[in-house]
């Protein structure tokens, strides 16, 4: 009880002395404010070189790693040179045709005078002075065309012109063999050149010949060339909007389709060996082929299609021009659009059914037509039977040469062959010297998309084999414009080919292409997130450690 007075006691005591509450309150405040005791040296340092480790590591081996993993490797490209290619400053492709004049029966002074004057005429009458035809005489009366040199390089010989001497001729005449390259001209002795005459009937008619048989070609050329002058411009674009691009390989599909069980079968084989072969081969210089062939039964038109209508005063069921670009049912028809590497042309062969034959274009009564850019139709129309109408079950190889005959001239409008004249190995070295032209701008026009693509872009790589690529494709640019300049057009075609390959391979690259679409903000975006949780303890521990050197400076 003593000790409870006591306590109750003394409470009144504390409370009621107010100077020592205050000097209860200050020496709590002046504990609290109480300045820690200073760090040893030895922590200092510790401190020092947790921090200086840590950087050292950072800077050291962290930034050299992450520079090497992340940098971006641009090879070396010559941007001015692939610029002055696309602006057609490196190149300006002239075609000089050689002409072999054979003249055997003709005396050799008399022969060189026809051919001055010809070819006075020949360069008068030419007006694009990129195509330009050069006469040569053969030698030793050789009738074949070639000059016999011990050299590999020569030109390639466009044309033989053999003159053949005939009596009582009126007016020259000539005939362009439809299997070789070779021109005969007929001509009466007294229609030769004389000493004292600058010009000469035969002069004249050769020169007329050789710029109609030249003329598409030089109208096509000039067309891609882009000068414009000529009245066949308007044909030649048209032409070139049907045919497909050149390509090293095109796969053929054949594809036989009627709507009922039959034609079951069809001699495909056989007809492609006959009729198509040859010319397939007539094109190895110029491109490969593959072939396919299928046949789908009951193959019916597409529901959104305009079906066949009866004419009477044709005796036939029509389809209107209109509508043929609905016929094939591309959605149920098994027609692939692409086979391997190479485009695809379609030939597709359709045996109407018997309620619906004989079938027609109603505006022209043809059997077949073209689709630009994808193959060509034939409508084949059998005979049928009296009684009991019915398609055949099989389709020989006699009852398909016209539908194949047909596909060939498709394929060559297709390919982009000229028209004119009629021999097919004319037309072919044509479209040699075409395609050569086609290819070396088309690759220039690539070189200079790649230089100003990947300098207007410094973020996207340029692996080694770009550049590879583009060296590959310099070189063989300027071969072929050697090889055009100096008429040997089938090597200019061979190395224009390769420029073509190795510019798209360049242009497509896989890693480039991709990185097109990663643009520096999407680094951003994947960098602060990583570094600010790491970067911000390291940037203040560093500058409160460099504030103590400073600080520990100023004192002394």
């Amino acid at each position: 009880m003593t000790t409870k007075n006591e306590d109750l006691g003394s409470s009144p005591q504390t409370t009621s002395d107010p100077d020592n509450t205050a000097t209860t309150i200050m020496s709590s405040k002046t504990s609290a404010q109480r300045v820690p005791p200073p760090e040893k040296p030895e922590a200092t340092r510790a401190r020092f070189k947790v921090i200086a480790a840590f950087w050292a590591v950072i800077i050291l081996l962290g930034l050299p790693i992450w520079w090497k993993t992340t940098s971006i490797y641009r090879a070396h490209l010559p941007f001015q040179e692939m610029v002055d290619w696309a602006d057609g400053k490196s190149c300006r492709p002239v075609f000089p045709l050689e002409i072999q004049i054979a003249a055997p029966s003709m005396p050799d002074p008399e022969a060189q005078l026809l051919l001055r004057t010809t070819q006075h005429t020949l360069d008068d009458l030419n007006e694009f002075s990129a195509h330009h035809l050069r006469l040569k005489l053969t030698e030793d009366g050789d009738n074949t065309g070639y000059i016999k040199e011990e050299t590999h390089e020569k030109a390639d010989t466009a044309l033989t012109v053999r003159l053949v001497p005939q009596d009582n001729l009126p007016t020259p005449r000539s005939e362009l063999s439809p299997e070789t390259t070779q021109l005969d001209v007929f001509y009466s002795p007294n229609q030769s050149p004389v000493p004292s005459s600058s010009n000469s009937p035969l002069s004249t008619f050769i020169a007329g010949e050789l710029q109609r048989l030249f003329s598409e070609e030089k109208a096509t050329i000039a067309h891609i060339l882009s000068n414009g002058h000529t009245q066949l411009s308007e044909n030649i674009s048209r032409r070139l909007r049907r045919s497909l691009k050149y390509a090293d390989t095109y796969h053929l599909a054949f594809s036989l389709f009627t709507p009922g069980p039959a034609p079951s079968s069809w001699a495909v084989q056989e007809a492609i060996e006959d009729y198509l072969s040859p010319l397939l081969q007539a094109f190895a210089p110029i491109s490969n082929f593959t072939v396919d062939t299928q046949v789908q039964l009951y193959a019916t038109f597409s529901p959104t299609a305009p079906l066949p209508e009866f004419v009477e005063s044709q005796s036939a069921w029509t389809l209107k021009q209109e509508d043929l670009s609905a016929f094939v049912n591309a959605a149920e028809w098994p027609l692939s659009p692409s086979i391997g590497s190479g485009p695809t042309i379609n030939f597709l062969l359709y045996v109407p059914d018997p309620s619906q034959s004989p079938m027609v274009v109603k505006e022209n009564t043809a059997t077949s037509w073209i689709i630009p850019q994808w193959g060509g139709v034939f409508l084949l129309n059998p005979p049928l039977p009296t009684e009991n109408p019915s398609n055949p079950p099989h389709l020989s190889k006699d009852s398909l040469r016209p539908a194949f005959m047909t596909f060939s001239h498709q394929l060559l409008t297709l390919l982009g062959t000229p028209t004119t004249p009629t021999s097919l190995p004319f037309r072919l070295q044509t479209l040699i010297r075409i395609r050569a032209a086609t290819l070396l701008l088309s690759a220039s026009s690539t070189m200079g998309s790649l230089a100003r693509l990947t300098e207007s872009l410094p973020s996207i790589p340029i692996p080694a084999t770009v550049a590879a690529s583009v060296s590959t494709t310099l070189s063989h640019l300027s071969a072929t414009c050697t090889h055009l300049r100096e008429g040997r057009f089938s090597a200019a075609l061979d190395n224009a080919r390769v420029a073509e390959t190795e510019a798209e391979r360049s242009f497509f690259e896989k890693s480039m292409v991709g990185q097109v679409y990663f643009p520096d903000e999407h680094k951003v975006a994947v960098y602060l997130p990583l570094l600010g949780p790491i970067g911000v303890p390291l940037v203040v521990g560093l500058l409160k450690e460099v504030k103590r050197i400073v600080k520990g400076l100023k004192g002394r």
